[in-house]
């Protein structure tokens, strides 16, 4: 039984322009943010608080947001790593924060620097002052259905940190497949263990397309009742710390594919190929969409 209703949440802006090679302005995403709002959209994730040093593409988000028409109804979030980041996000005037762990201790050590038990630690002053300031959380767990550096992960892991989350106060965790190499049958393992734990109305799924399963691996998520879908506009991105992992899948390919269904987002697909169009466009290339290529051409 499929979802009636599946909220799309919008990550190009963050987890997509920051494994691209250009930096954009501020201007430049503002723009993108402003085309993406005018979709029909609710919920659009549109920079991180992180070290420039490490991802340098993020460095002008908090003069995004500052200068950001925020539309009324849609939520702009943020990424947050720590204490500092979610203090530059207040600043900012963000209202909606989320913060990311992983499935594997390699991959908490790379992208990190600290374990999984030490990530989940440094979190609660992010909550507390998240709380204090009517701030909501979103929770994301990197690698859960394969890791860069230890391969195979098990389910039973990722079913322990998402309830971690959780329980600390996330409202959602997003889980994501961050080198794309999940599968159907992966797809419902993972999702048989973590269901266990964590109630379907609490996740979301964030699949990467490098190995061209994203869309089977969410149409199992959707059997499973999961309605909350992250995507990127033109297929952006990827991760700067899991090399070979190509974008997030594409939010035009997403909708095709939810409309196809009947099932209901409230996204134009006009809209958001004028989005795509723009980045693509500012990036020089063609989208990594299929059916933003396929449409575009008629």
């Amino acid at each position: 039984m499929f979802p009636k209703k599946v909220s799309i949440v919008e990550v190009g802006p963050r987890d997509g322009l920051q494994n691209e090679k250009l930096a954009l302005t501020a201007s430049q995403k503002i723009k993108l943010i402003e085309l993406l709002s005018d979709t029909g959209l609710k919920r659009i994730e549109a920079g991180s608080f992180v070290s420039p040093k490490w991802v340098p593409q993020m460095a002008n988000s908090g003069e995004v947001f500052k200068a950001l028409n925020a539309r009324e109804g849609i939520q702009y979030s943020a990424l947050t790593p720590n204490l500092r980041g979610l203090e530059a996000a207040i600043e900012s005037g963000v209202k909606e924060v989320a913060v990311f762990g992983a499935a594997t201790e390699s991959f908490s050590q790379k992208n990190i620097n600290c374990s999984i038990s030490e990530s989940l630690k440094r979190f609660e002053a992010v909550f507390s002052m998240a709380n204090e300031n009517d701030i909501k959380v979103r929770g994301y767990v990197s690698c859960v259905m394969g890791c860069p550096y230890e391969g195979e992960v098990s389910p039973e892991a990722v079913s322990k940190v998402s309830k971690s989350m959780i329980d600390m106060g996330c409202y959602e965790v997003s889980l994501g497949d961050t080198i794309g190499v999940g599968t159907p049958l992966k797809t419902r393992l993972l999702l048989e263990s973590v269901l266990n734990e964590v109630t379907v109305d609490k996740l979301a799924a964030h699949f990467h397309d490098t190995y061209g399963q994203a869309l089977v691996n969410l149409y199992t998520a959707l059997e499973y009742g999961v309605s909350t879908i992250d995507s990127a506009v033109a297929g952006l991105g990827g991760c700067p710390y899991a090399k070979g992992a190509s974008g997030n899948v594409a939010t035009e390919d997403v909708l095709y594919m939810l409309d196809g269904m009947g099932v209901s987002t409230g996204v134009d697909m006009k809209s958001l190929l004028k989005a795509s169009s723009y980045i693509s466009d500012t990036l020089g290339r063609a989208p990594i969409s299929k059916v933003a290529n396929a449409l575009l051409a008629k």
